[in-house]
This record gives structure tokens, C-alpha cells and sequence, in this order.
């Protein structure tokens, strides 16, 4: 398949349907200590033995720091509307009170030349990698954390204003809280019922709190939240109620507040040992508007409860898998998109921040044939498809990722990249699923001269 076939009705092949691809700061930047950086929870993290495989780290994973401009113009050749990517809060803000401009320099250099090539920029402010000096003094289990994360979203957005088009407040708060709070699997590293609900209060209380901030400082620009979320299905009827709580503790507990001002009562029932101290005014805060909502998707969960009264989540070891071990099933992503539009009669446009698929991607020839990744992204253009026509506003579908990268806690061992990156020598290679991409991308430009 050398381009990614849309039916000739879709509304995807319009020029106002935005098609990007997405990174993140510590995935893919490098130099941890050049440039004003400081370190990370990650780079912290990365440091403790068995934490990530093979012991891996972020230190110069792919170099994007002294090779963005050739990433930016890759990225262009690809023919893609935007490009989505974060910035690094240690490059920002060194220490409290404190802005290294060297940093702000460094993504103005990125966005100057994204929006010289014609191509929009997306930036989210808080992928993961929180500075370390504030885990130091509680990380998000500690309020303060959110109006730190506050001050931070002034300095980023009084320096650039309008200049970036969309701005997301959190990448899959989620993760930042559950992996890093309650499970212990993410950096902080940290284990925790309590503490994990408590992490994300702060979180979504950052957000908050960053939005009439943003606001004001960039009326023009797009404002907005980034999910992860994966529908649930029941593993036989009696399971349903388990189905149901996984979707709100996975999804509903981040996007009810922005969108209800209140969380799920599922959650804070089954959860009432382990809540939040939650005060007077939070979540009218949360509840600021909110201009989009992206939505990541890599798979769905089946659900059950088991011999306890747990509810568990059930593998479905017959059924086609990605290289990571999830489940393809591209029906769960319209599933997903109808229900959302279903449950928030106030849902705003839909963006989809992140769709892939893990590869065991080989260059053999100069070549990367990852025939599952391409088919993969072929059958979840027509989910996204398909939940537009069922009425869903969904506005944009970025590939995660633009290339190989540092997947966190599974290090350099899996490759979602559309590009191939190898990694002692900083080659990058375009993969067929990049090169259907551009092909799609050329065609719908072609249609729309």
C-alpha cells in the first residue's frame, strides 16, 4: 500500500481536516545538559536500576536538540498541515523565579521555521517531564505544584502569545499521575492509591488554572487538554458495570471536571477511601472552557471482575497485537468518539493527538517494510472516518509518532516511529507507513488547489 486510501465522501480529504505528526521534548530532544536545562523526573528516574529496560535514558535519544532543523523539514516533506510537539519545563524555568531565554530561543527557533514552511504548531506544556527540583518538594503530590505550573504557563505564553497556534495544558494527565503516582511503572516512581488521585487533582488543577492565563495571553490561538483513553467493553454481561467503571476512572475522572465540573461519581465511590482534598473553588476552576479536546487512542480494554469483586482488565491473546503487546482494534476508536459525543452534550471539536503502533521495524536496504503499521494506520483513518459521519466533530488525526524515540519506561526497545531512527548514527529513514502518509497527504493536496 503506497498511500492510505480515504473514501471519496470523507471528510478527511478536506483542506480544513488538520493532518499531523506528534513528538515530545524528552523523548526525542537530548542534550539534558546543554542549553539551561536541568534535570527532569525522567532523568532521575532513568538513573534507578530496573526502572527502564535495558537501563535507558534520555540523555541523547535522538539528538533533536542539535538536529531539529533537519526534523523540522522532514517533518514538511511529509506534506503534513501541523506538527504537535512539547516543551520541556526544565529548559524553561531552571529554578523557581528564574527563565533561561536560552530555552524559550530554542522552541522560538522551531516554531519560526514550522510557520515558514506553512505548517502550524501545536505545543503541549506538560509531557511527563517535570522539573526535578519541584518533585523534590512533594511533585504533584504537593498543591503548590499546579500554580508552579501556572507561573510556567505564563512565562511560555507571555513570550510567544499567538505564535503558537494551539496550545494543550497536559499530554494524558492520566499517565503523569496514575504510572508515576500510584503505580510506580513512570517516573516519579512513585506507589499509591491515595497518592495517585491526589497527583491528578493537582494536575487537572494546574490545567485550570493555566487556562484563563492562556487566554489572555493568546486570544488567537486554540486553547485545550490532551487524553488518553480507551473505550471498555464487558467480558461477558454481567461484567458490564466493570466495563463501565474502567471507562471512568480511565477517562471520565479527566474529562467530567473540564467538561461537568464535577469528577465521575463511579470513581469517587468506589474510591471514597483514597479521594483528593478537593477545596471550595477547584473545580470551578477546572471547569474553565476549554476549546478542544484531544483524544490519544492505541487500544481498547475488556473488563471483567474477578473472584474478589476486582475489576480486572482481560488480554485478548487470539486477537492481532502490535509489537508493544496492545490489541488492534480500530473499531474501539469509533466507539470511543460516539461515545464521548453521546455522554458531554457540550463536547467541543476532537482531536486525534495520537494514533500508532508499536513495530519490531528492521532496516533492511535502506528499507522499512512495517507492513502492520501501515495497515494499521489505514483502518483507524476509516474509524475516525466513520465517527465523523456519525455526527462526532472531529477536526485532526496526528501520527504518533513522527519517529523512533525514548517510549519511557520500555526505553529504546519499542519503535512507534513512522521514520526510523538509528540510533548510533542519527540516521533518520522514512518507513512505508511515512511514505503512505505523504503519498495520502500529496493526493488531498492535490484535490484541494
Amino acid at each position: 500500500m503506497n498511500k492510505y486510501q480515504l473514501p471519496s465522501d470523507s471528510k478527511l480529504r478536506s483542506k480544513e481536516f488538520v493532518f499531523g505528526v506528534a513528538t515530545s521534548s524528552y523523548q526525542i530532544e537530548g542534550a539534558v545538559r546543554e542549553g539551561g536545562r536541568v534535570p527532569s523526573i525522567w532523568d532521575t528516574f532513568c538513573k534507578e536500576p530496573g526502572k527502564v529496560d535495558n537501563g535507558d535514558n534520555g540523555d541523547i535519544a535522538c539528538d533533536h536538540y542539535h538536529l531539529w532543523k533537519q526534523d523540522i523539514d522532514m517533518i514538511h516533506a511529509l506534506g503534513v498541515d501541523a506538527y504537535r510537539f512539547s516543551i520541556a519545563w526544565p529548559r524553561i524555568i531552571p529554578e523557581d523565579g528564574v527563565v533561561n531565554k536560552q530555552g524559550l530561543e530554542f522552541y522560538e527557533k522551531i516554531i519560526d521555521e514550522c510557520h515558514a514552511l506553512g505548517m502550524k504548531v501545536y505545543v503541549t506544556l506538560y509531557h511527563w517531564d517535570l522539573p526535578q527540583y519541584l518533585e523534590d518538594k512533594g511533585g504533584w503530590l504537593n498543591r503548590e505544584t499546579a500554580y508552579k505550573f501556572a507561573d510556567y504557563a505564563q512565562v511560555v505564553s507571555n513570550y510567544f502569545g499567538d505564535k503558537i497556534d494551539v496550545y494543550t495544558t497536559l499530554n494524558e494527565p492520566f499517565v503523569a499521575a496514575f504510572l508515576g503516582y500510584r503505580w510506580g511503572e513512570h517516573a516519579p516512581g512513585i506507589f499509591g492509591e491515595r497518592e495517585g488521585f491526589s497527583a491528578s487533582h493537582h494536575l487537572m488543577l494546574g490545567h485550570g488554572l493555566a487556562m484563563p492565563i492562556l487566554r489572555e495571553n493568546a486570544p488567537n490561538s486554540s486553547h485545550g487538554i490532551v487524553v488518553n483513553a480507551s473505550p471498555a467493553y464487558p467480558y461477558s454481561e454481567k461484567d458490564q458495570g466493570a466495563a463501565d467503571y474502567s471507562e471512568a476512572e480511565n477517562y471520565h475522572w479527566f474529562l467530567d471536571p473540564v467538561l461537568r465540573g464535577k469528577y465521575p461519581e463511579l470513581v469517587v465511590e468506589r474510591q471514597s477511601m483514597n479521594m483528593p482534598m478537593i477545596l471550595e473553588n477547584d473545580l470551578n476552576i477546572i471547569n474553565a472552557p476549554v476549546d478542544y479536546i484531544g483524544i490519544n487512542y492505541y487500544t481498547r480494554s475488556v473488563n471483567r471482575y474477578n473472584e474478589n469483586g476486582d475489576i480486572e482488565s482481560v488480554p485478548q491473546v487470539d486477537a492481532e497485537q502490535t509489537y508493544i503487546g496492545w490489541e488492534i482494534y480500530p473499531q474501539g476508536l469509533t466507539d470511543l468518539l460516539v461515545r464521548l459525543s453521546e455522554r458531554y452534550d457540550n463536547l467541543p471539536p476532537i482531536y486525534i493527538s495520537e494514533n500508532g503502533a508499536a513495530g519490531d521495524d528492521k532496516c533492511v536496504s535502506g528499507e522499512i517494510h512495517d507492513t502492520q503499521r501501515v495497515t494499521y494506520y489505514q483502518d483507524h483513518l476509516q474509524a475516525v472516518d466513520e465517527a465523523i459521519k456519525a455526527g462526532v466533530p472531529v477536526v485532526g488525526y496526528f501520527a504518533w509518532s513522527l519517529m523512533d524515540n525514548f517510549e519511557w519506561a520500555f526505553g529504546y526497545t519499542q519503535r512507534f516511529g513512522m521514520v526510523h531512527v538509528d540510533y548510533k548514527t542519527q540516521k533518520r529513514t522514512l518507513k512505508q507507513s511515512a511514505i503512505a502518509y505523504k503519498n495520502m497527504l500529496l493526493e488531498r493536496a492535490e484535490e484541494n488547489k
